[in-house]
C-alpha cells in the first residue's frame, strides 16, 4: 500500500474544511457602524505592519539563500526560500482571518455566549488547518520534485525556522510595546479601563494581538510541525533496511491523520446553555487525542508493525496532556498560584513580583519532569522495538499531533480579545461585554495552553533534530571532558539568556518611547479625556511598528550566526556540547517566562472580577505592574526562546558536515 498519498489528500481536505468555515465566518453579521469603524483600523494596522515586516524579512531570506547556494546547491537556497515562503504566508492566513473575525464575534455576542463561541473558535480553526497543511504539502512536494533528498528538504525547515524567528519576535515586541504603554499611562495613571477609546495606544495594542499572538504563533508552530517531521524522516532513513520507505514517510502519514482528526473534533466545539466557555474546548480536544490513538493504532500497525512503537506514540499525545493540565494549573485564576500572587498584591507592586517570579521559577519543575518522563518511556519503548532513537521520535510526534487543534484554541484567544475591545470602544450595553469578557478570560487560558504546549513540543521537536544531527555527522558519543566541548556546552547555554535579554530590552525601549507619546496626547489634547476630542491612535501603531522592525534584527542575527561561529571554530562535537547547553537553558527559560508571565496577567484579571478590592485598589495598581513585567516573557521573548532552540539545530543540521571538515580548533 502507498501510504504517502494521505497526507497531501489530508491537507487539500483541510484547507477545503478551513475554506468551508471561512465562508461560515464571514457570512456573520459585523455588527454597528462603529464596530466596523473600529474594526477596520484594527485590520489596516495589521495589514500595514505584516507588510513592513514581510519586506524586512525578505531582505534577510534572499541574504540567507544566496548563501547557501554558494555553499551547498540551488536545490537547498529554493527549499529554503520555499520554507520562508510557506511559513510567513501560514503567518498571513491566521492574521488575515483573525481580523476579519473579532468583529464578527463582538456582533455575536449580541446573540449569545455559544455563537460568539463558535465564531471565535473556528476562526482559530482556519489558521490551524491551514498551517499544518501547508507544512505537509511542502515537505511531500519536496520529497517528490527532488527524489526523497532529505539534505535538500532541511532547506524548507531552515527557512521556515528564520521566518518564524522574525515573525516571532517581531510580532512580541510590536504587540507588548502597545500593551506596556497603554497600561502603565491608561490605567495607573489616567484611571481608565482597559480598551477605553479614550486611550491612543488603545488600537495598536488591538493590532498587536493579531501580529504576535495569530501570525507569530502561526509560524512558530509551523515551523515545529515542519522541523519534527523532517528530523524524523532523517531518523528513519536510517531505519531503512528495517522498515523500508515506510519510516520515512511514517511522519507525513501521522500529521495527516491528525489533519482529519481535528476537522472532526472542530465539529464538537460548541457551548451549552450556561456552561463554562472552556468546557467545549477542552471536550473538543479530548475527542481529537481520542482520534490520534485510535487513527495511529491502524497506521502503526500497517506500516511498523511493532506496537512498542505505538505504545510510545500515546506516550507523546498523554505528554501534550499532561503539559496542558499543568500549564492551566499555573496560569489558570481556580488555582493556588495565580491566588497567591493576587493576595501578595495586597501589599504593593514589590510582593506581587517577589511572589510572581517564585511562581515562575516553581512552574519550571513539573514540565520539565514530565517531558523527561516522556523521553526516557519513549526511548525504552524504541529499545523493545530494538530502535530507540525513533521511539522518541515517535513520541515527538504524538506530542505534534494535534498542532492543528491547539492552534484553534490559541487562534481564539486573541480573536476574543479583539472583540472585547471591539464591544468596549464602541459603548455597546454591558451585557455584551459581560459575555465578551468571559471569552477573553478563556482566551488567555487557550493562550497559557498554547504557548505550554510550544514549549514542551520546542523541547522534544529540538531533541529530534539534536540527534538527527549526530546522525547526520556520524557522531554516537559526545564527551564533556573535552575541553572545547565543555567550552560548546557552556556558549550554547549563555545564547538564550543573551537573545532574551536582547528581547526584553527591544520591548522596554520600545514602551518607553509609546509611554511618551501617550502621556503627550493626554497633556496637549485636553479633550481627550473628557470625550471631546479623538486620540491620534494611527501615531501609536507607528510607534510600535517602527520600534518592531529595528529591534528584532539584533537578536534574530544572533541567533543566526552564532552556532555557525561556534561550529567553524570548535568543530562538530563542541556543536553537539552547544546545542544541548541551548536546549536546556532554553526550554527551562521559555516555560519559565510563558507560565510566569501568563500567571502575572491573570492575578490581575482575578482582582479585576472584584477579589482584594477589586480595579482601581493598591492590589489591582500592583497587579497591573506586575502583569506589566510579566507581558515582555509571555509574548516576546518566552515564545521566541522556542523557536530558538528549533532554529539553532536545523543550522547546524544543514552545516553540520561543514563543521566536521573545517574548523579551527
Amino acid at each position: 500500500m502507498d501510504w504517502l498519498w494521505i497526507a497531501p489528500l489530508s491537507a487539500f481536505i483541510s484547507l477545503l474544511f478551513a475554506g468551508i468555515l471561512a465562508y461560515i465566518v464571514l457570512k456573520r453579521d459585523k455588527g454597528t457602524e462603529r464596530m466596523q469603524e473600529i474594526h477596520k483600523a484594527i485590520r489596516q494596522g495589521a495589514i500595514a505592519y505584516l507588510k513592513r515586516q514581510y519586506q524586512t524579512i525578505f531582505v534577510i531570506v534572499v541574504i540567507l539563500a544566496a548563501l547557501l547556494y554558494i555553499v551547498f546547491s540551488w536545490q537547498t537556497s529554493f527549499s529554503f526560500l520555499l520554507g520562508a515562503g510557506c511559513s510567513l504566508l501560514a503567518g498571513f492566513v491566521a492574521m488575515d482571518i483573525s481580523t476579519r473575525a473579532n468583529v464578527r464575534v463582538a456582533a455575536a455576542a449580541k446573540r449569545g455566549m455559544n455563537d460568539a463561541l463558535t465564531t471565535a473558535f473556528y476562526s482559530g480553526a482556519i489558521m490551524g488547518l491551514c498551517v499544518v497543511a501547508l507544512s505537509l504539502l511542502g515537505i511531500v512536494s519536496l520529497y517528490i520534485v527532488f527524489d526523497q533528498d532529505l539534505g535538500v528538504i532541511v532547506g524548507f525547515s531552515f527557512g521556515a525556522s528564520i521566518a518564524a524567528l522574525f515573525a516571532q519576535l517581531g510580532g512580541g515586541i510590536y504587540t507588548k510595546a502597545a500593551d506596556v504603554g497603554a497600561d502603565l499611562v491608561g490605567k495607573l495613571e489616567a484611571g481608565i479601563p482597559e480598551d477605553d477609546p479614550r486611550n491612543p495606544a488603545v488600537i495598536a495594542d488591538l493590532v498587536g494581538d493579531n501580529v504576535g499572538d495569530c501570525a507569530g504563533r502561526s509560524a512558530d508552530l509551523f515551523e515545529s510541525i515542519t522541523g519534527q517531521n523532517i528530523g524524523a524522516m532523517i531518523l528513519g532513513l536510517a531505519l531503512m533496511p528495517f522498515f523500508g520507505i515506510n519510516g520515512v514517510i511514517f511522519p507525513l502519514v501521522i500529521m495527516g491523520a491528525a489533519l482529519i482528526a481535528t476537522i472532526i473534533s472542530v465539529l464538537f466545539v460548541r457551548a451549552r446553555e450556561g456552561e463554562n466557555p472552556m468546557s467545549p474546548m477542552w471536550r473538543g480536544l479530548m475527542v481529537n487525542t481520542f482520534l490520534c490513538a485510535v487513527f495511529f493504532y491502524f497506521i502503526v500497525d500497517g506500516m511498523l508493525g511493532d506496537i512498542n512503537l505505538y505504545y510510545a506514540v500515546l506516550v507523546g499525545l498523554a505528554t501534550n496532556l499532561l503539559i496542558g493540565v499543568i500549564t492551566d494549573y499555573y496560569t489558570s485564576y481556580k488555582y493556588r498560584p495565580v491566588k497567591e500572587i493576587a493576595e501578595a498584591s495586597e501589599t504593593g507592586a514589590a510582593t506581587n513580583i517577589i511572589t510572581g517570579y517564585a511562581v515562575s521559577l516553581e512552574a519550571t519543575a513539573l514540565p520539565v519532569i514530565v517531558l523527561s518522563g516522556a523521553l526516557l518511556a519513549a526511548f525504552y519503548l524504541g529499545n523493545l522495538s530494538g530502535h530507540g532513537i525513533f521511539g522518541t521520535a515517535v513520541a515527538t510526534m504524538g506530542m505534534l499531533a494535534p498542532t492543528a487543534f491547539i492552534l484553534a484554541m490559541d487562534g481564539f484567544g486573541p480573536v476574543a480579545d479583539n472583540a472585547g475591545g471591539i464591544v468596549e470602544m464602541s459603548g455597546s450595553p454591558a451585557s455584551i461585554r459581560k459575555i465578551t469578557d468571559r471569552l477573553d478570560a478563556v482566551g488567555n487560558t487557550t493562550k497559557a495552553l498554547a504557548k505550554g504546549f510550544a514549549v514542551g513540543s520546542a523541547a522534544l521537536a529540538a531533541m529530534l533534530l539534536f540527534q538527527a544531527y549526530l546522525q547526520t555527522v556520524q557522531i554516537t558519543v559526545i564527551d564533556l571532558a573535552i575541553p572545547k566541548v565543555t567550552v560548546g556546552l557552556m556558549l550554547g547555554a549563555l545564547l538564550p539568556f543573551v537573545f532574551a535579554s536582547l528581547a526584553i530590552r527591544a520591548v522596554g525601549k520600545a514602551a518607553f518611547q509609546m509611554i511618551k507619546e501617550v502621556r503627550r496626547q493626554f497633556k496637549e489634547i485636553p479633550g481627550i479625556m473628557k470625550g471631546t476630542a479623538k486620540p491620534d491612535y494611527s501615531s501609536c501603531v507607528d510607534i510600535s511598528t517602527k520600534a518592531a522592525l529595528r529591534q528584532m534584527v539584533a537578536p534574530g542575527l544572533l541567533a543566526v550566526f552564532a552556532p555557525i561561529v561556534v561550529g567553524f571554530a570548535l568543530g562538530a562535537e563542541a556543536i553537539g556540547g552547544f546545542l544541548m547547553g541551548a536546549i536546556t537553558s532554553g526550554v527551562l527559560l521559555a516555560i519559565k517566562m510563558n507560565t510566569g508571565g501568563a500567571a502575572w496577567d491573570n492575578a490581575k484579571k482575578y482582582i479585576e472580577l472584584g477579589n482584594y478590592g477589586g480595579k482601581g485598589s493598591l492590589a489591582h495598581k500592583a497587579a497591573v505592574v506586575g502583569d506589566t513585567l510579566g507581558d515582555p516573557l509571555k509574548d516576546t521573548a518566552g515564545p521566541s526562546l522556542n523557536v530558538l532552540v528549533k532554529l539553532l539545530n536545523t543550522i547546524t543540521l544543514i552545516f553540520g558536515l561543514l563543521f566536521v571538515t573545517y574548523h579551527f580548533l
